[in-house]
């Protein structure tokens, strides 16, 4: 069922500038005549002029308003200098409503230009339908079409235009939940290596669950992957590495580790490299992303070590490719285990628990219950350790000194950091990253 209509004035062609208070009656009679119960919300989305206030572009469409009652606390005008600015404050309306069904009504000439800004300000989550703003006269407009397929591709130019105000616009926003916060490990020598793990803070995406610094896009959350780069560049600005030569696993929680150089794996959840001023990194919202660093060698890795990556030995299968590709002697590398879910929190099914059992009965509280408390960080130290990792060049939560302790709970942690356990499927996610300095 149509959630929201989002009409279209921003650009009007000359045929329809002259017009624009009829255009506008005549398009929400036809919303108000035609939708079923309950109307849906109404966004007009037109142009603020520079150095003009954006309530005078509202007062001037007014008289065109009035005189729809059963619309008046569903419709909204958003005038804005650029199309980037008016979608993206309509965008977080519809993410505020949790509305996901939207029809765009618009002339003809701008429905390339919106799809374009579209596929970048929004995600696979929403469904669009678009109509032909002079021809928005009768019911059928108003019902779920078949989209298009004899549109033309844009010139690059205006691709690259529309990224580029795009991106202006995301650099524009404050930053919010406070200041972005970096831990980073005393373990770690920082005269080599640029390491940290990231909280939820000092970002720009506004979602609850994936506020503020949320570094993941995927096609099942609302937050897009335009809003990521931008909380990925505010993280390179204040950590101090170059986003254009930054590299994040491509989860399958497992244990396949990429090295850099080599023929990239269509997914793995480790990797390595001995290049200087490459960053890598492994994302968390639970699973433990885990840092490898060897000063002796000069070589890094990451790994995102869920509990299926944690039983597979991704931290091990890490280590062993940095004992292959560079020559790593096993005892000097150093292990950070990052924020992740805790044994106060994460449960696993009886079933799955056994696995830990095995591994170490101490990675299990509760053993017989139906759902037993796993604690797949003492899982991972353990295996790392039986695979020569000295035990003093891990890092955990094991730590006797509390303030130089990094690998705090995630689901415990709601102002800190994100969590799958604890937000559902919408959550956010922080990441671990690493590099060799210059």
């Amino acid at each position: 069922m149509l959630e929201a209509v989002l009409i279209d004035l921003f650009s009007l062609p000359a045929n329809l500038q002259n017009n624009i208070q009829g255009l506008l009656c005549e398009t929400l009679e036809n919303i108000e005549k035609c939708s079923s119960s309950p109307t849906p919300f109404v966004y007009v989305m037109c142009c603020q002029r520079q150095g003009s206030e954006s309530n005078g572009e509202q007062e001037s469409l007014l008289p065109a308003l009035r005189d729809f009652q059963s619309l008046k606390k569903r419709l909204e005008v958003v005038c804005a200098l650029t199309t980037a600015a008016a979608l993206y404050t309509i965008k977080r309306r519809l993410d505020e409503k949790d509305l996901s069904i939207i029809k765009v009504i618009l002339p003809t000439l701008r429905k390339d230009l919106m799809k374009v800004y579209i596929e970048h300000l929004f995600t696979a989550v929403y469904q669009f339908e678009f109509e032909d703003l002079q021809l928005a006269s009768d019911c059928e407009n108003l019902q779920i079409a078949e989209p298009r397929r004899d549109e033309q591709t844009l010139p690059t130019q205006d691709l690259t235009l529309i990224q580029s105000e795009i991106q202006m616009h995301l650099e524009s926003l404050p930053s919010l939940k406070g200041e972005l916060t970096i831990l980073r490990s005393s373990l770690i020598p920082d005269d080599i290596f640029l390491h940290g793990f990231t909280t939820r803070m000092g970002g720009i995406s506004y979602i609850p669950t994936l506020s503020s610094c949320n570094l993941f896009s995927s096609s099942k959350r609302r937050d897009p992957q335009a809003v990521v780069k931008e909380n990925l560049r505010r993280l390179a600005n204040a950590a101090g590495f170059n986003p254009e030569t930054f590299h994040r696993v491509k989860i399958d929680h497992a244990n396949a580790v990429h090295i850099m150089g080599k023929t990239e794996p269509d997914s793995y959840d480790g990797i390595v490299t001995n290049q200087k001023g490459v960053t890598i990194a492994a994302p968390g919202a639970d699973c433990i992303p885990v840092l490898f660093a060897d000063p002796v060698r000069k070589a890094c890795g990451a790994a995102h070590s869920g509990w299926k990556g944690t039983l597979l030995g991704v931290s091990m299968a890490t280590v062993n490719a940095m004992v292959s590709a560079y020559g790593c002697n096993v005892k000097d590398i150093l292990v950070v285990l990052g924020p992740s879910v805790g044994p106060c929190c994460y449960k696993l099914p009886h079933e799955s628990a056994k696995e830990f059992h095995r591994i170490d009965p101490t990675c299990v509280r509760l053993f017989d219950s139906a759902s037993p408390y796993i604690d797949i960080r003492r899982a991972t130290r353990i295996l790392l350790e039986s695979g020569g990792i000295l035990p003093e060049n891990i890092q955990d939560d094991s730590v006797t000194d509390q303030n130089q302790n990094i690998t705090f709970c995630t689901a415990c942690h709601p102002d800190k950091f994100y969590s799958h356990f604890r937000d559902g499927t919408n959550f956010g996610t922080q990441i671990g990253f690493i590099s060799i300095k210059d």
